[in-house]
Protein backbone atom coordinates (compact mmCIF):
# COMPACT_ATOMS: atom_id res chain seq x y z
CA UNK A 1 0.00 0.00 0.00
CA UNK A 2 1.21 3.45 -0.56
CA UNK A 3 -0.62 5.54 2.35
CA UNK A 4 -1.46 8.81 2.47
CA UNK A 5 0.47 12.10 3.80
CA UNK A 6 -0.79 12.71 7.58
CA UNK A 7 -0.22 16.42 7.21
CA UNK A 8 -1.82 17.04 3.85
CA UNK A 9 -3.70 13.67 2.89
CA UNK A 10 -1.84 12.91 -0.45
CA UNK A 11 -1.31 10.45 -1.21
CA UNK A 12 2.66 8.97 -1.16
CA UNK A 13 4.30 7.49 -4.32
CA UNK A 14 2.58 6.12 -7.40
CA UNK A 15 -0.77 4.15 -7.65
CA UNK A 16 -0.49 0.51 -8.54
CA UNK A 17 -2.27 1.01 -12.00
CA UNK A 18 0.52 3.27 -12.69
CA UNK A 19 2.98 0.85 -11.56
CA UNK A 20 1.30 -1.86 -13.93
CA UNK A 21 1.02 0.83 -16.85
CA UNK A 22 4.90 1.45 -16.79
CA UNK A 23 5.40 -2.32 -16.41
CA UNK A 24 3.33 -3.30 -19.46
CA UNK A 25 4.98 -0.33 -21.35
CA UNK A 26 8.37 -2.22 -20.41
CA UNK A 27 7.16 -5.39 -22.04
CA UNK A 28 6.31 -4.10 -24.90
CA UNK A 29 9.76 -2.35 -25.32
CA UNK A 30 11.03 -5.93 -24.40
CA UNK A 31 8.38 -7.41 -27.18
CA UNK A 32 9.96 -4.58 -29.46
CA UNK A 33 13.76 -5.72 -28.73
CA UNK A 34 13.05 -9.32 -29.23
CA UNK A 35 11.49 -8.82 -32.88
CA UNK A 36 14.78 -7.02 -34.10
CA UNK A 37 17.17 -8.72 -35.80
CA UNK A 38 20.95 -8.57 -33.92
CA UNK A 39 22.32 -5.71 -36.98
CA UNK A 40 19.33 -3.31 -35.38
CA UNK A 41 20.07 -4.88 -32.15
CA UNK A 42 23.51 -3.33 -32.72
CA UNK A 43 22.66 -0.01 -33.74
CA UNK A 44 20.65 0.38 -30.07
CA UNK A 45 22.62 1.69 -26.80
CA UNK A 46 21.31 -1.87 -25.06
CA UNK A 47 24.00 -2.98 -22.11
CA UNK A 48 25.16 -6.19 -22.61
CA UNK A 49 23.58 -8.37 -19.61
CA UNK A 50 20.51 -7.26 -21.13
CA UNK A 51 21.51 -7.95 -24.71
CA UNK A 52 22.30 -11.38 -23.34
CA UNK A 53 18.22 -11.79 -22.28
CA UNK A 54 17.01 -10.71 -25.36
CA UNK A 55 19.83 -13.06 -27.22
CA UNK A 56 18.33 -16.06 -25.03
CA UNK A 57 14.58 -14.73 -25.19
CA UNK A 58 14.77 -15.03 -29.15
CA UNK A 59 15.99 -18.35 -29.15
CA UNK A 60 12.95 -19.53 -27.07
CA UNK A 61 10.32 -21.01 -29.97
CA UNK A 62 7.75 -22.23 -27.26
CA UNK A 63 4.48 -19.99 -26.95
CA UNK A 64 4.14 -20.41 -22.64
CA UNK A 65 8.08 -20.74 -22.27
CA UNK A 66 8.61 -17.06 -24.95
CA UNK A 67 6.37 -16.15 -22.68
CA UNK A 68 8.15 -16.38 -19.84
CA UNK A 69 11.21 -15.63 -21.27
CA UNK A 70 9.72 -12.30 -22.28
CA UNK A 71 8.21 -11.51 -18.26
CA UNK A 72 11.78 -12.27 -17.26
CA UNK A 73 13.39 -9.71 -19.47
CA UNK A 74 11.00 -7.27 -18.79
CA UNK A 75 11.63 -8.13 -15.12
CA UNK A 76 15.39 -7.40 -15.91
CA UNK A 77 14.76 -4.49 -18.20
CA UNK A 78 12.71 -2.85 -15.15
CA UNK A 79 16.03 -3.18 -12.57
CA UNK A 80 17.69 -0.73 -15.71
CA UNK A 81 17.84 2.84 -14.88
CA UNK A 82 14.90 5.10 -16.84
CA UNK A 83 17.18 7.05 -18.79
CA UNK A 84 18.74 3.47 -20.14
CA UNK A 85 15.27 2.82 -21.56
CA UNK A 86 14.37 6.29 -22.62
CA UNK A 87 18.08 6.25 -24.72
CA UNK A 88 16.68 2.60 -26.30
CA UNK A 89 13.31 3.93 -26.84
CA UNK A 90 14.75 7.04 -28.34
CA UNK A 91 17.19 4.80 -30.70
CA UNK A 92 14.67 2.40 -31.90
CA UNK A 93 12.20 5.97 -32.80
CA UNK A 94 15.21 7.07 -34.81
CA UNK A 95 15.88 3.81 -36.07
CA UNK A 96 12.12 2.90 -37.69
CA UNK A 97 12.37 6.80 -39.08
CA UNK A 98 15.65 5.87 -41.09
CA UNK A 99 13.81 2.80 -42.25
CA UNK A 100 10.90 4.19 -43.27
CA UNK A 101 12.51 6.96 -44.83
CA UNK A 102 14.94 4.14 -46.87
CA UNK A 103 11.79 2.17 -47.88
CA UNK A 104 10.19 5.35 -48.82
CA UNK A 105 13.45 6.37 -51.44
CA UNK A 106 13.09 2.58 -52.90
CA UNK A 107 9.58 2.90 -53.72
CA UNK A 108 11.11 6.08 -55.48
CA UNK A 109 13.78 4.65 -57.37
CA UNK A 110 10.88 1.93 -58.35
CA UNK A 111 8.37 4.35 -59.65
CA UNK A 112 11.62 6.33 -61.37
CA UNK A 113 12.36 2.84 -63.12
CA UNK A 114 9.22 2.48 -64.40
CA UNK A 115 8.71 5.94 -65.92
CA UNK A 116 12.30 5.73 -67.50
CA UNK A 117 10.54 2.49 -69.04
CA UNK A 118 7.38 3.14 -69.83
CA UNK A 119 8.35 7.33 -70.84
CA UNK A 120 11.92 7.42 -72.29
CA UNK A 121 13.37 10.66 -72.79
CA UNK A 122 10.70 12.60 -71.11
CA UNK A 123 11.07 10.83 -67.86
CA UNK A 124 15.22 10.82 -68.31
CA UNK A 125 15.40 14.49 -68.68
CA UNK A 126 12.99 14.77 -65.50
CA UNK A 127 15.19 12.91 -63.82
CA UNK A 128 18.44 14.81 -64.99
CA UNK A 129 16.28 18.10 -64.18
CA UNK A 130 16.52 16.49 -60.04
CA UNK A 131 20.01 14.71 -60.53
CA UNK A 132 22.11 16.43 -63.17
CA UNK A 133 25.06 14.29 -62.34
CA UNK A 134 23.39 11.71 -63.61
CA UNK A 135 25.45 9.80 -66.53
CA UNK A 136 22.54 10.68 -69.57
CA UNK A 137 23.92 8.17 -71.95
CA UNK A 138 24.53 5.31 -69.64
CA UNK A 139 20.91 5.57 -68.19
CA UNK A 140 19.85 5.87 -72.00
CA UNK A 141 21.43 2.44 -72.71
CA UNK A 142 20.50 0.92 -70.13
CA UNK A 143 16.87 1.59 -70.86
CA UNK A 144 17.12 0.38 -74.26
CA UNK A 145 18.64 -2.83 -73.80
CA UNK A 146 15.97 -3.20 -70.36
CA UNK A 147 13.24 -3.13 -73.30
CA UNK A 148 15.05 -5.29 -75.35
CA UNK A 149 15.91 -7.90 -72.50
CA UNK A 150 12.09 -7.74 -71.61
CA UNK A 151 11.26 -7.99 -75.43
CA UNK A 152 13.05 -11.30 -75.88
CA UNK A 153 12.34 -12.50 -72.95
CA UNK A 154 15.64 -12.77 -71.68
CA UNK A 155 17.02 -12.31 -68.13
CA UNK A 156 16.53 -8.17 -66.51
CA UNK A 157 20.30 -7.38 -66.13
CA UNK A 158 19.98 -4.28 -67.58
CA UNK A 159 16.62 -3.68 -65.49
CA UNK A 160 18.72 -4.62 -62.44
CA UNK A 161 21.33 -2.20 -63.46
CA UNK A 162 19.06 0.75 -63.65
CA UNK A 163 17.85 0.18 -60.16
CA UNK A 164 21.49 0.13 -58.94
CA UNK A 165 22.34 3.61 -60.74
CA UNK A 166 19.42 5.04 -58.98
CA UNK A 167 20.53 3.28 -55.57
CA UNK A 168 23.50 5.38 -56.02
CA UNK A 169 21.70 8.59 -57.06
CA UNK A 170 19.07 8.58 -54.70
CA UNK A 171 19.56 6.31 -51.38
CA UNK A 172 23.70 5.97 -50.76
CA UNK A 173 23.45 10.03 -50.30
CA UNK A 174 21.51 9.70 -47.81
CA UNK A 175 23.05 7.12 -46.10
CA UNK A 176 26.16 8.66 -46.02
CA UNK A 177 24.61 11.98 -44.89
CA UNK A 178 23.05 10.12 -41.71
CA UNK A 179 26.39 8.31 -41.39
CA UNK A 180 28.40 11.52 -41.19
CA UNK A 181 25.92 12.40 -38.84
CA UNK A 182 26.45 10.14 -36.57
CA UNK A 183 29.99 10.34 -37.45
CA UNK A 184 30.81 14.21 -36.55
CA UNK A 185 29.41 13.24 -32.88
CA UNK A 186 32.10 10.51 -32.69
CA UNK A 187 34.51 12.92 -34.18
CA UNK A 188 33.73 15.41 -31.84
CA UNK A 189 34.31 13.22 -28.78
CA UNK A 190 37.63 11.55 -30.35
CA UNK A 191 38.69 15.25 -31.01
CA UNK A 192 38.01 16.27 -27.51
CA UNK A 193 39.93 13.33 -25.68
CA UNK A 194 43.03 14.38 -27.71
CA UNK A 195 42.97 18.17 -26.11
CA UNK A 196 42.45 17.07 -22.86
CA UNK A 197 45.32 14.35 -22.71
Amino acid sequence: MRGRDQETGEFLGESRSQNRREALEVLALGEKLVDLTPAQLARLPIPEGLLEHIEYTKRITSHGARKRQLAFLAKQMRREEDETLEAIRDALDANSETSRREVAIMHRMERWRERLLAEGDVALGELLDEYPQADRQGLRTLVRNALAEKAKNKPPRAYREIYQVLRELMLVPVLNATAEVGGDDDADDVDGDDEQD
